[in-house]
């Protein structure tokens, strides 16, 4: 029997990050997908033009279809956009147990926000202690923990500790927005800290990025790994799709990364 997950995200009408970016990478790596769409965007590979929440109502119904049909192994929450979302996410998935991956969407690659400033407080208070595993990028955890942002290592660590004091189990603190050759994000759970070092690839395609590593991470734990070792094969196979993404030449400004390399050849 295939394994499911949920992405509960916008919807990005360029492809390359959001609802789009998670389907793709769950069926890259052999995981069935379903989803609930929290907004539409129009956007593209240079920006985002238009921003549509979805009612709230709506967003339930969506959740209900889904886990009362299908048995979901877990979750990847992306873009919510507004305290209501916030609070219609957390209140339908009240009674799912499961592994829950959050990714706090907050900014989009062109700089457009993604999350309004009075939701930052309420994502903290009603989905942090939700998470199994919470993917913040440095400005993210700062904005999340009113920090100034940390670049290096012992600074990161410790907001990671800091975030995970407010619920999660685990904490991925991304280090793509660093500088040097090397990119570096820290695991921070309660059995201690593990670095996943990488080249940085040079390239401007790095267009959902953070959909995508969370819902490899998702996928991964859908699939019945620990923690651990989805985050470590989520960061592996993220790495190979951003080295590949310059094959696709999709559209004129920042592309995507590549979720089928392993498809494509």
């Amino acid at each position: 029997m295939v394994s499911i997950a949920l992405t509960i995200a916008g919807s990005d009408s360029g492809g390359g990050a959001g609802i789009q970016a998670d389907l793709k990478t769950f069926s890259a790596l052999g995981v069935y997908g379903c989803s609930v769409v929290t907004a539409v965007t129009a956007q593209n590979t240079r920006d985002v033009t238009a921003v549509h929440l979805i009612p709230t109502e709506v967003i339930t119904a969506q959740i209900q279809a889904v886990l009362s049909d299908f048995s979901v192994r877990s979750i990847k929450i992306g873009m919510l956009g507004s305290p209501e979302l916030i609070h219609c996410v957390a209140d339908a998935l009240a009674g799912y147990d499961g592994p829950i991956v959050l990714d706090p969407v907050m900014i989009a690659k062109s700089g457009v926000a993604l999350l309004q400033e009075a939701a930052i407080a309420t994502l903290r208070d009603r989905l942090l202690p939700r998470a199994t595993v919470l993917t913040p990028n440095i400005p993210e955890a700062a904005r999340l923990l009113d920090q100034p942002e940390e670049y290096m290592a012992c600074g990161l660590k410790r907001q990671a500790r800091d975030l995970q004091a407010l619920g999660p189990r685990a904490v991925l603190m991304k280090g793509g927005h660093g500088v040097g050759d090397f990119c570096t994000d820290w695991l921070v759970t309660d059995r201690g800290e593990l670095a996943l070092k990488a080249d940085r690839i040079k390239t401007r395609n790095t267009h959902g990025t953070g959909c995508s590593l969370s819902s490899a991470i998702a996928a991964g734990l859908a699939r019945g790994q620990s923690i651990e070792t989805a985050v470590h094969a989520a960061h592996v196979w993220l790495h190979e799709a951003i080295r590949r993404a310059d094959e696709l030449q999709v559209g004129q400004g920042r592309g995507p990364v590549h979720h089928f390399h392993g498809v494509w050849v």
